[in-house]
């Protein structure tokens, strides 16, 4: 592999982290407490056009492949998780498959206006009893004449309060596991679909999270994304790879962020007469996050060439993201004991960082999971 940035892809990753140290470090904190989606950031970065930074510019995209969309993702997620959350599902999850299989009719009057950042896009895959295991998924999408008839809940989905369409993971073959999943495209307001009651959790409090509700929703055979039942699988693991990758890029941004701050902190906390940097067991620290940040912008970056490529590896996308995921809560795991009492506080960044942390090990594939694929292409 023979892979370095180009001028191009330095210069936007220069200006989004221009436009993070500007815009966003300084209200991350305040974004997370208020617990709301963060429009007005949200608004700016749409103007600015990054919501179609891998769109073709025919649609109002910039042009731009996998490896530039994560650079967007890492100094984002540098900022605010929660931030880099929402704008990650704009930009691939929430439109990615309407843009790929999509009538003309559909691009026009809603992947165009969400690339603007005017129509808010997500996916519903998970339900309460299916995450991991995409096969064991209830939602049902009944053929009835030229209409498909929806029913089920789906769990965990960013930015439903706020979605004007959803790519909606539902069986068509009930018996066939994950080869009997297909994705139908429903847009709010569409009788019977409902979201249900936000979810609290634990950290990246600012993107909001709820179910989804779907009772007889009746929607036309046009809205089932691929044009043909049986191709949801398959469409469904070309962009699961893509989303670990995006969620190794998400992993970076926090492990910089805490590294930067545990470093800070170190030069400046004084203990027994002198900075704590002093100190090997400190120093030690700070070199193993820094190491293992190097090894895992390595493996995120390497997958994302890949997929600029054509030569998209599912072992090295999980690889990615389960080294990146891990990186990012052990980074946040050792700020928090370099700060000591002070990374109890709320105060202070790195209790925020402990808590997003957290977000990155579920999306995409548990750790578990990712080590599952891994072998499995192993043993291919």
């Amino acid at each position: 592999m023979d892979f370095r940035l180009t001028d191009e892809q330095e210069l936007f990753q220069n200006v989004v982290a221009d436009f993070v140290d500007r815009e966003v470090v300084p209200v991350a904190r305040e974004i997370d407490e208020k617990e709301q989606f963060p429009a007005e950031l949200f608004q700016k970065i749409a103007k600015l056009g990054w919501l179609g930074v891998r769109y073709p510019e025919s649609y109002g995209g910039a042009g731009g492949d996998a490896v530039t969309y994560n650079l967007m993702c890492e100094e984002l997620a540098r900022g605010s998780m929660s931030l880099a959350a929402a704008v990650a599902m704009q930009a691939l999850m929430g439109t990615d498959f309407v843009f790929r299989f999509g009538t003309e009719e559909q691009k026009q009057r809603l992947l165009v206006p969400a690339l603007k950042g005017e129509k808010i896009g997500t996916i519903a895959m998970t339900e309460p009893e299916a995450g991991s295991d995409l096969g064991a998924i209830r939602t049902r999408a009944e053929h009835d004449g030229d209409h498909y008839v929806l029913n089920g809940t789906k769990m965990w989905i960013t930015n439903a309060t706020l979605a004007d369409f959803f790519t909606i993971a539902a069986k068509t073959l009930p018996d066939a596991g994950f080869k009997g999943v297909d994705l139908f495209l429903v847009e709010k307001g569409t009788p019977g679909l409902n979201v249900g009651r936000p979810i609290h959790k634990l950290g990246t409090w600012a993107s909001e999270t709820s179910e989804v509700i779907l009772e007889n929703v009746r929607v036309p055979a046009s809205q089932l994304l691929g044009g043909q039942e049986g191709r949801g699988a398959a469409l469904l693991r070309d962009i699961l790879s893509e989303i670990r990758v995006m969620t190794g890029a998400l992993s970076i941004g926090l492990t910089r962020a805490a590294l930067k701050s545990s470093l800070q902190y170190a030069q400046e906390r004084i203990a027994f007469g002198r900075p704590i940097i002093q100190f090997q067991a400190i120093q030690h620290k700070l070199a193993e996050v820094a190491t293992r940040l190097e090894a895992a912008r390595t493996l995120v970056y390497r997958a994302a060439w890949q997929i600029d490529q054509g030569q998209r590896d599912p072992k090295i996308c999980a690889m990615a993201k389960l080294f990146a995921s891990e990186t990012a809560n052990y980074a946040a795991d050792e700020a928090t004991r370099i700060f000591g009492s002070y990374g109890f506080a709320m105060e202070y960044d790195a209790q925020r960082y402990f808590r997003d942390a957290r977000f990155l090990l579920y999306g995409a594939g548990t750790s578990e999971i990712c080590r599952n694929i891994i072998a499995q292409e192993l043993a291919r």
